[in-house]
């Protein structure tokens, strides 16, 4: 099994610093081999620390992209809220990195670039410094100049083009200490990995820093702060899981900017990377259509879903009040009843300790698989309850089921005619799987198989 499926501790940590625009989160996608962090030309994109296991041959280390070193918004010497909690995040990675590359632009040295060189001296011992966009030998010139800064040694990259990668990865190898890395003996297919999604500022970030113990997502009253996803893990429970904090979901006619484009397909796209989605829910504002789409999108591709009522604290403590959210859920969302309603407060931590133990107990049903048998045996008594219609028409025979996968659960139905077996029927046996089978809290996937081979989703 490669190094990439395994799980390590003690990983070196190289961070990725510099100004805002240099070309970092480009460099971070390279040396993955993979878009992870959102590139866009405009100044300040990424926020958070973005972080990656990260292999170079058979070496892992975890890889930090971090936000722009940036002095002031407009040269007036002020920051605004959010560029001092970028900073603060930044300066943070910096200090518990064993490596950083100081990542420069090709062209005239810049005073944010002199500030944070100056900042970086004593930690001179580990660090690599990188010029960036020299494609082709263009501005390398000027780039030299960089010498002046008493480095002893400067590389010339271009992190979109992949000139002299080769070179810095072998730099980043040379100068790490990985004598303390260590196997787990876990998979990474037995860690548990949590998407959270909602709207904007409905406490997502708030509940990741609360599970992973950190302040790794930025906590801002502003819409739309996070904008990458931010991967943590922390256990629990000796349990091991990754969370992904993702940006928040608006309506698509709300969406202005390119980089919020991005940030709501990037947060869409971790349903695939995950396998239970915690849809956070503010419990003051409740549900919007954005929240139903985010649920059936993780129901079809068979991911377990919680709905997480934030901010639980703040309403009304009245016997009933719970009682009357849930039964609207339930309403508005129709065919997902499995799914978990449980409330919270990212806050101050109620509801946690339950949630992690719904989690568990998902991804445990997410992973359950029945013998062919066992599920044959099943069906026959399934169809002797409820028999199939007997009319000319609608007619149909199922002769045997099989489990076609887990996480995503899905069960494949042999029928002498797929087309008649309809719906209800359908449901009948999605109900009796999840009654009898031990697959009450998830989706179960259905696909039906007639005797030519054909496949019909359900």
């Amino acid at each position: 099994m490669g190094t990439e499926h395994k799980k390590y501790k003690n990983l070196p940590v190289v961070v990725l610093a510099g100004r805002p625009n240099v070309g970092k989160s480009t460099l971070f996608n390279r040396l993955l081999h993979k878009r992870k962090a959102i590139t866009d030309p405009t100044p300040g994109v990424t926020r958070d620390p973005i972080e990656a296991d990260c292999f170079l041959g058979d070496k892992p280390f975890r890889l930090v992209d971090t936000g722009g070193f940036k002095l002031a918004d407009d040269g007036t010497g002020t920051f605004s809220s959010l560029d001092k909690l970028v900073v603060e995040k930044t300066l943070a990675a910096i200090k518990k990195a064993d490596l950083i590359v100081l990542l420069l632009e090709a062209g005239e040295i810049t005073s944010e670039d002199e500030e944070f060189i100056n900042f970086l001296r004593p930690y001179r011992s580990k660090l690599i410094t990188a010029v960036n966009k020299t494609e082709g030998g263009r501005h390398q010139a000027d780039a030299w100049n960089v010498l002046t800064f008493g480095f002893e040694k400067v590389l010339m990259i271009s992190a979109e083009h992949g000139d002299n990668i080769g070179e810095l990865e072998q730099e980043i190898i040379k100068r790490l200490d990985f004598s303390n890395v260590e196997e787990t003996g876990e998979e990474q297919n037995s860690i548990i990995r949590i998407a959270l999604l909602g709207k904007p500022n409905t406490g997502k970030s708030t509940l990741s820093n609360r599970l992973t113990s950190t302040n790794a997502s930025i906590v801002s009253e502003i819409p739309g702060t996070t904008r990458d996803t931010v991967e943590g893990s922390f256990k629990w429970k000796s349990r091991s899981f990754v969370i992904l904090d993702t940006a928040g979901i608006r309506r698509k006619s709300k969406v202005t900017e390119n980089i919020e484009y991005y940030s709501v397909n990037r947060a869409i796209k971790t349903i695939d990377e995950a396998d239970i989605v915690i849809l956070m829910i503010d419990a003051e504002e409740g549900l919007s259509e954005q929240d139903k789409k985010i649920a059936a999108l993780a129901h079809d591709k068979g991911r377990g879903i919680i709905m997480a009522l934030n901010k639980w604290d703040i309403m009304p403590q009245q016997k009933n009040t719970f009682k009357t959210v849930s039964d609207r859920i339930h309403f508005l969302f129709g065919q997902m009843e499995y799914a978990p309603i449980i409330p919270v407060s990212a806050k101050d931590g109620t509801g946690v300790d339950n949630l992690l133990s719904t989690i568990i107990k998902m991804h445990k049903q997410l992973n359950l698989k029945i013998g062919t048998a066992q599920l044959n045996q099943a069906l026959e008594k399934w169809l002797a309850e409820h028999p199939p219609p007997s009319g000319p028409q609608t007619r149909f025979k199922i002769k045997y089921a099989v489990q076609k996968s887990a996480n995503p659960v899905k069960f494949i139905f042999f029928t002498s005619r797929s087309r008649a077996v309809n719906q209800a029927y359908i449901s009948y046996l999605r109900n009796k799987i999840r009654s009898e089978l031990g697959f009450s809290l998830i989706p179960v996937l259905i696909e039906k198989k007639d005797s030519s081979g054909k496949e019909k989703k359900s």
